[in-house]
């Protein structure tokens, strides 16, 4: 077992695709398919289920997974200790953030400070929705993310206040209205998405028996914006994600109010890498000035 037979595993559970992995490894198809075929020669399970153009990860995959990327994550780790003993700060920095309210409102500042002290890091950026970027923690596939509190499986630092708003078109009745419920809701046109704040607008909704009239469902943030702005239906949204309403489209707090609170998060931080130790100290540095 080699630490390239782990890398080629890690990258084709990532992709699921031979050739794209082979792609991205910067090798051959047939490299790729030769080092797996050592790997699971070597473990003596099958870590993937083939199919016609895409590969899956069976069930002793997924567990070996994690095990796979620990072990790369510790070999990065001990590159980097080695070039900080010699003075000299690099390697790479996987980091999980799920969308605007951490990419746009948290990241470009805590990269702007992070890339001031510690140039020679490269910091790889994996955008998805909240369940995606908890997954990849526990696979070991990033070392940091950003997650929504509670979640007691990870280590935690608070660094910033949300809450979910309505979206409704300026027109809209319920724009006369300090705050909107969630039984305002029930039976009106309304756009549901697929994004990170999917499953706290149900939980919100579900809460008062609410059931709205799911027209449209978006994963972009312009569109739902586009469709509010002309009438069309209404929405929920968490407001760090929202950028300042466009025209025909209004803000409104919810009632009862529905905070969310987001951390920077990983599975121990007492066994992070030195590149990643970095960025969770300007992070704490950044919480305390707040």
């Amino acid at each position: 077992m080699t630490f390239t037979q782990l890398e080629i595993f890690s990258v084709l559970a990532r992709i699921g695709s031979f050739s794209r992995a082979a792609s991205a490894l910067g090798v051959t198809q047939s490299a790729v398919s030769h080092a797996l075929k050592q790997l699971e020669a070597d473990l003596g399970v099958c870590l993937f289920s083939r199919g016609p153009t895409s590969v899956e990860l069976t069930e002793v995959g997924a567990k070996l997974l994690q095990r796979a990327n620990d072990i790369l994550q510790q070999k990065e780790a001990l590159h980097q200790e080695a070039c900080y003993e010699q003075g000299i700060a690099r390697g790479t920095l996987g980091i999980a953030s799920f969308g605007a309210s951490s990419s746009l409102h948290l990241l470009p500042h805590l990269l702007a400070c992070y890339r001031q002290t510690h140039p020679e890091v490269e910091v790889q950026i994996d955008e998805g929705v909240d369940s995606e970027v908890a997954q990849w923690l526990l696979e070991r596939r990033v070392e940091l993310g950003f997650v929504i509190l509670p979640d007691d499986r990870f280590d935690c630092l608070p660094l910033a206040q949300d809450e979910l708003v309505a979206v409704l078109p300026a027109e809209h009745h319920l724009a006369v209205c300090a705050r909107v419920s969630a039984s305002d809701f029930h039976d009106l046109p309304f756009i549901r998405t697929a994004a990170g704040s999917g499953p706290h607008v149900d939980r919100f909704l579900a809460a008062a028996g609410a059931v709205p009239r799911t027209l449209f469902r978006f994963e972009q943030l312009s569109s739902m914006l586009g469709f509010v702005a002309q009438g069309v239906a209404v929405t929920i949204a968490g407001r760090l994600a929202l950028p300042e309403p466009p025209e025909g489209v209004i803000y409104r707090s919810l009632e009862p109010c529905r905070p969310r609170e987001i951390a920077l998060a990983a599975l121990n931080f007492e066994r992070l890498s030195p590149a990643a130790q970095a960025f969770l100290r300007i992070a704490r540095k950044m919480h305390r000035e707040k």
